[in-house]
Protein backbone atom coordinates (compact mmCIF):
# COMPACT_ATOMS: atom_id res chain seq x y z
CA UNK A 1 0.00 0.00 0.00
CA UNK A 2 1.30 3.45 -0.95
CA UNK A 3 1.87 5.59 2.13
CA UNK A 4 1.14 9.29 2.60
CA UNK A 5 4.82 10.35 2.49
CA UNK A 6 5.57 8.64 -0.82
CA UNK A 7 2.40 10.02 -2.40
CA UNK A 8 3.28 13.51 -1.19
CA UNK A 9 6.78 13.19 -2.63
CA UNK A 10 5.45 12.14 -6.04
CA UNK A 11 2.90 14.95 -6.03
CA UNK A 12 5.61 17.44 -5.12
CA UNK A 13 7.57 16.34 -8.19
CA UNK A 14 4.52 16.95 -10.33
CA UNK A 15 3.89 20.26 -8.59
CA UNK A 16 7.44 21.30 -9.49
CA UNK A 17 6.51 20.92 -13.16
CA UNK A 18 3.31 22.88 -12.51
CA UNK A 19 5.28 25.72 -10.92
CA UNK A 20 7.82 25.72 -13.76
CA UNK A 21 5.07 26.09 -16.36
CA UNK A 22 3.42 28.81 -14.29
CA UNK A 23 6.48 31.00 -13.70
CA UNK A 24 7.88 30.72 -17.24
CA UNK A 25 4.46 31.51 -18.71
CA UNK A 26 4.06 34.51 -16.43
CA UNK A 27 7.55 35.86 -17.13
CA UNK A 28 7.00 35.73 -20.89
CA UNK A 29 3.31 36.57 -21.22
CA UNK A 30 3.35 39.78 -19.14
CA UNK A 31 5.71 41.70 -21.46
CA UNK A 32 4.25 40.01 -24.56
CA UNK A 33 0.80 41.18 -23.49
CA UNK A 34 2.01 44.78 -23.24
CA UNK A 35 3.43 44.57 -26.76
CA UNK A 36 0.13 43.19 -28.06
CA UNK A 37 -1.74 45.96 -26.23
CA UNK A 38 0.31 48.60 -28.02
CA UNK A 39 -0.32 46.78 -31.30
CA UNK A 40 -4.08 46.69 -30.70
CA UNK A 41 -4.06 50.47 -30.06
CA UNK A 42 -1.79 51.30 -32.98
CA UNK A 43 -2.87 53.98 -35.43
CA UNK A 44 -1.51 51.77 -38.21
CA UNK A 45 -4.73 50.05 -39.25
CA UNK A 46 -3.26 46.81 -40.74
CA UNK A 47 -1.22 46.16 -37.58
CA UNK A 48 -4.16 46.97 -35.32
CA UNK A 49 -6.46 44.69 -37.33
CA UNK A 50 -4.01 41.77 -37.30
CA UNK A 51 -3.36 42.02 -33.55
CA UNK A 52 -7.04 42.33 -32.67
CA UNK A 53 -7.87 39.37 -34.89
CA UNK A 54 -5.23 37.23 -33.18
CA UNK A 55 -6.54 38.25 -29.76
CA UNK A 56 -10.10 37.47 -30.85
CA UNK A 57 -9.16 34.00 -32.11
CA UNK A 58 -7.12 33.11 -29.02
CA UNK A 59 -9.72 34.37 -26.57
CA UNK A 60 -12.49 32.65 -28.50
CA UNK A 61 -11.01 29.15 -28.58
CA UNK A 62 -10.28 26.71 -25.73
CA UNK A 63 -6.79 26.69 -24.28
CA UNK A 64 -6.79 22.89 -24.47
CA UNK A 65 -7.30 23.10 -28.24
CA UNK A 66 -4.48 25.63 -28.53
CA UNK A 67 -2.09 23.33 -26.67
CA UNK A 68 -2.95 20.47 -29.01
CA UNK A 69 -2.58 22.75 -32.06
CA UNK A 70 0.87 24.00 -31.01
CA UNK A 71 2.13 20.49 -30.27
CA UNK A 72 0.64 18.59 -33.21
CA UNK A 73 0.14 21.42 -35.69
CA UNK A 74 3.63 21.51 -37.26
CA UNK A 75 3.49 17.80 -38.05
CA UNK A 76 -0.10 17.83 -39.33
CA UNK A 77 0.42 20.89 -41.50
CA UNK A 78 4.00 20.54 -42.69
CA UNK A 79 5.03 17.00 -41.80
CA UNK A 80 7.78 18.23 -39.50
CA UNK A 81 8.41 17.61 -35.83
CA UNK A 82 7.41 20.58 -33.67
CA UNK A 83 8.54 21.54 -30.19
CA UNK A 84 9.01 19.08 -27.38
CA UNK A 85 6.09 18.72 -24.98
CA UNK A 86 7.08 21.26 -22.32
CA UNK A 87 8.13 24.02 -24.77
CA UNK A 88 4.90 23.38 -26.70
CA UNK A 89 2.69 23.80 -23.68
CA UNK A 90 4.60 26.89 -22.54
CA UNK A 91 4.27 28.42 -26.02
CA UNK A 92 0.52 27.79 -26.00
CA UNK A 93 0.15 29.23 -22.51
CA UNK A 94 2.22 32.31 -23.33
CA UNK A 95 0.22 33.06 -26.47
CA UNK A 96 -3.07 32.55 -24.65
CA UNK A 97 -2.28 34.62 -21.58
CA UNK A 98 -0.49 37.35 -23.52
CA UNK A 99 -3.75 37.93 -25.39
CA UNK A 100 -5.77 38.09 -22.18
CA UNK A 101 -3.21 40.35 -20.51
CA UNK A 102 -3.16 42.62 -23.56
CA UNK A 103 -6.85 43.39 -23.12
CA UNK A 104 -6.29 44.22 -19.46
CA UNK A 105 -3.38 46.50 -20.37
CA UNK A 106 -5.40 48.14 -23.12
CA UNK A 107 -8.36 48.75 -20.85
CA UNK A 108 -6.09 50.21 -18.19
CA UNK A 109 -4.29 52.53 -20.59
CA UNK A 110 -7.47 53.73 -22.26
CA UNK A 111 -9.07 54.45 -18.88
CA UNK A 112 -6.41 57.06 -18.07
CA UNK A 113 -7.56 60.58 -19.02
CA UNK A 114 -6.08 61.81 -22.28
CA UNK A 115 -5.27 65.10 -20.61
CA UNK A 116 -2.36 63.43 -18.86
CA UNK A 117 -0.85 62.40 -22.19
CA UNK A 118 -1.35 65.92 -23.50
CA UNK A 119 0.19 67.47 -20.38
CA UNK A 120 3.28 65.33 -20.83
CA UNK A 121 3.59 66.44 -24.45
CA UNK A 122 3.28 70.09 -23.42
CA UNK A 123 6.21 69.51 -21.04
CA UNK A 124 8.26 68.23 -23.94
CA UNK A 125 8.28 64.58 -22.88
CA UNK A 126 8.51 61.79 -25.44
CA UNK A 127 5.82 59.11 -25.64
CA UNK A 128 8.13 56.68 -23.87
CA UNK A 129 8.80 59.16 -21.06
CA UNK A 130 5.09 59.90 -20.69
CA UNK A 131 4.29 56.21 -20.44
CA UNK A 132 6.91 55.30 -17.86
CA UNK A 133 6.93 58.52 -15.80
CA UNK A 134 3.27 59.46 -15.85
CA UNK A 135 1.10 56.56 -16.93
CA UNK A 136 2.85 53.41 -15.74
CA UNK A 137 2.20 53.64 -11.98
CA UNK A 138 -1.44 54.59 -12.56
CA UNK A 139 -1.74 51.67 -14.97
CA UNK A 140 -0.36 49.26 -12.37
CA UNK A 141 -2.85 50.48 -9.78
CA UNK A 142 -5.74 49.91 -12.17
CA UNK A 143 -4.74 46.51 -13.52
CA UNK A 144 -3.62 44.67 -10.37
CA UNK A 145 -7.13 43.35 -9.50
CA UNK A 146 -7.97 41.96 -12.96
CA UNK A 147 -4.40 40.73 -13.44
CA UNK A 148 -4.54 38.88 -10.14
CA UNK A 149 -7.65 37.04 -11.31
CA UNK A 150 -5.98 35.95 -14.54
CA UNK A 151 -2.78 34.90 -12.79
CA UNK A 152 -4.72 32.81 -10.28
CA UNK A 153 -6.59 31.23 -13.19
CA UNK A 154 -3.21 30.42 -14.75
CA UNK A 155 -2.29 28.38 -11.65
CA UNK A 156 -5.27 26.11 -12.25
CA UNK A 157 -4.98 26.09 -16.04
CA UNK A 158 -1.54 24.49 -15.80
CA UNK A 159 -3.40 21.21 -15.22
CA UNK A 160 -4.30 21.28 -18.94
CA UNK A 161 -0.67 20.41 -19.71
CA UNK A 162 -1.62 16.78 -19.15
CA UNK A 163 -3.49 16.70 -22.49
CA UNK A 164 -0.12 16.20 -24.20
CA UNK A 165 1.13 13.86 -21.46
CA UNK A 166 3.16 16.30 -19.39
CA UNK A 167 3.47 14.85 -15.91
CA UNK A 168 2.27 17.76 -13.77
CA UNK A 169 0.56 17.30 -10.43
CA UNK A 170 -2.91 16.32 -11.70
CA UNK A 171 -1.47 13.71 -14.04
CA UNK A 172 0.56 12.23 -11.18
CA UNK A 173 -2.65 11.96 -9.15
CA UNK A 174 -4.46 10.39 -12.11
CA UNK A 175 -1.73 7.77 -12.36
CA UNK A 176 -2.41 6.89 -8.71
CA UNK A 177 -6.14 6.76 -9.48
CA UNK A 178 -5.58 4.31 -12.33
CA UNK A 179 -3.79 2.10 -9.82
CA UNK A 180 -6.83 2.21 -7.54
CA UNK A 181 -5.75 5.01 -5.20
CA UNK A 182 -8.27 7.85 -5.45
CA UNK A 183 -7.46 10.15 -2.52
CA UNK A 184 -4.28 11.68 -4.07
CA UNK A 185 -6.51 13.28 -6.71
CA UNK A 186 -8.32 15.27 -4.01
CA UNK A 187 -5.07 15.85 -2.13
CA UNK A 188 -3.82 17.92 -5.08
CA UNK A 189 -6.34 20.56 -4.04
CA UNK A 190 -4.20 21.31 -1.00
CA UNK A 191 -1.26 22.22 -3.22
CA UNK A 192 -3.38 24.51 -5.39
CA UNK A 193 -5.03 26.16 -2.38
CA UNK A 194 -1.68 26.91 -0.76
CA UNK A 195 -0.24 28.32 -3.99
CA UNK A 196 -3.31 30.45 -4.66
CA UNK A 197 -3.36 31.56 -1.01
CA UNK A 198 0.22 32.83 -1.27
CA UNK A 199 -0.58 34.68 -4.50
CA UNK A 200 -3.72 36.20 -2.96
CA UNK A 201 -1.72 37.57 -0.03
CA UNK A 202 0.91 38.91 -2.42
CA UNK A 203 -1.65 40.75 -4.54
CA UNK A 204 -3.35 42.21 -1.47
CA UNK A 205 0.05 43.46 -0.32
CA UNK A 206 0.64 45.06 -3.73
CA UNK A 207 -2.76 46.72 -3.68
CA UNK A 208 -2.07 48.20 -0.25
CA UNK A 209 1.37 49.41 -1.33
CA UNK A 210 -0.11 51.16 -4.38
CA UNK A 211 -3.11 52.62 -2.60
CA UNK A 212 -1.36 56.02 -2.47
CA UNK A 213 -1.61 56.30 -6.27
CA UNK A 214 -4.68 58.26 -7.29
CA UNK A 215 -6.61 56.79 -10.22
Amino acid sequence: MTDFASVTLELLKGFGVTCYIFFITLALSLPAGLILAFGSMSRFTPLRTVVRTIVWVIRGTPLMLQIIAVFYGPYLLFGITGFDRVPSVIAAFVINYACYFSEIYRGGIESIPKGQFEAGQVLGMTKTQIFFRVIFLQLLRRIVPPMSNEIITLVKDTSLARVISIVEIIMVAQNFARAGLIWPLFYTGVFYLLFVGILTLLFRFLERKMSFIKV
